[in-house]
C-alpha cells in the first residue's frame, strides 16, 4: 500500500508536469501572438511606406504640372529615381542635369507666359461684350454684382474686402470666403487692377472684376497663378478702416 508521502509526491510532481506544459502552451501562444504582431506592424509600416511614396510622388507631379511642365515622360522621372536609389551609373552628371533643367523650366515658361497672354487676351475681348460689363482706358473690365451707398477709398486709405480670385479656367488661387476671414490691407500696396478698381467702387458693394495680366502679376506668376496670367475677382468692400 502506497504511503501518503508517496501520494503526495506523486501529486506535487502531476501539478508541476501540468503547469510546466500549460506554461509552455501558454509561451508558444504568446510567441506566435508576438510573431503575428510583428508581421501585422510590418505589413503596417509597409503600406505606410507605400502611401508614403505615392504621397510624395504626386505631390512632385501636381508640383510639375502646375509649373506647366506636362510633356515630362513619367517613365524617365522613375528611371532617374530608381538610378538615385539603386546606385546605377546616371546617364548625365549632376551639372548638366542642374543646366538641363535650368533651360528646361525657362523655356517652358515662356511658353506658358505666351499662352496665358493669348488665352487672356482673347478672353477679355469677348467679356467686354458681356452685359453689364465695363472696360476701362486702362484694360481693366468689371461688373457691379451689388452697388452700395458708401465712401470711396482714396489710394492712402486702408480697407477692408471679402474677395474670391480665380483665373479664367475657374481655377481658385486665393480667396479669403474660403478661409472665411476678411482680408485688410492699403489701396496702395496691391496689384494696379485692384487699386483701380477699389477707388472706383462705394463701400458695400460687390463687383466682379476682370484684370488682365499688365494690371496683375504679368510675367512673375507667383504660386498657382501662371505668368501672363488674366486673373477674375469678385470683390466685397466691408469697409474703409
Amino acid at each position: 500500500m502506497m504511503s501518503s508521502k508517496n501520494l503526495i509526491l506523486i501529486f506535487v510532481l502531476s501539478f508541476c508536469v501540468v503547469g510546466n506544459t500549460t506554461a509552455q502552451k501558454k509561451k508558444k501562444r504568446r510567441t506566435k501572438a508576438a510573431a503575428k504582431t510583428e508581421k501585422t506592424m510590418k505589413a503596417v509600416k509597409s503600406e505606410t511606406i507605400d502611401t508614403a511614396a505615392y504621397a510624395l510622388g504626386m505631390m512632385t507631379a501636381l508640383e510639375f504640372k502646375k509649373q506647366g511642365l506636362k510633356s515630362l515622360d513619367p517613365q524617365s522621372i522613375a528611371k532617374a529615381i530608381m538610378d538615385i536609389y539603386e546606385e546605377k551609373p546616371l546617364a548625365i552628371s549632376k551639372e548638366e542635369a542642374t543646366q538641363i533643367a535650368t533651360d528646361y523650366r525657362r523655356e517652358q515658361k515662356g511658353i506658358m507666359a505666351l499662352k496665358n497672354l493669348e488665352e487672356g487676351e482673347e478672353f477679355m475681348s469677348k467679356n467686354a461684350d458681356e452685359d453689364g460689363v465695363v472696360t476701362m482706358q486702362s484694360g481693366l473690365q468689371y461688373k457691379i454684382l451689388e452697388e452700395g451707398d458708401g465712401s470711396i477709398p482714396k489710394a492712402s486709405d486702408h480697407v477692408k474686402t471679402h474677395y474670391h480670385g480665380t483665373l479664367v479656367d475657374g481655377t481658385v488661387f486665393d480667396s479669403s470666403v474660403e478661409r472665411g476671414q476678411p482680408a485688410t490691407f492699403p489701396v496702395g500696396g496691391v496689384i494696379k487692377g485692384w487699386q483701380e478698381a477699389l477707388q472706383l467702387m462705394p463701400v458695400g458693394s460687390t463687383w466682379r472684376v476682370f484684370v488682365p495680366s499688365k494690371l496683375a502679376y504679368g510675367s512673375r506668376g507667383p504660386g498657382t497663378i501662371g505668368p501672363n496670367s488674366t486673373l477674375i475677382f469678385d470683390i466685397e468692400l466691408l469697409g474703409i478702416e
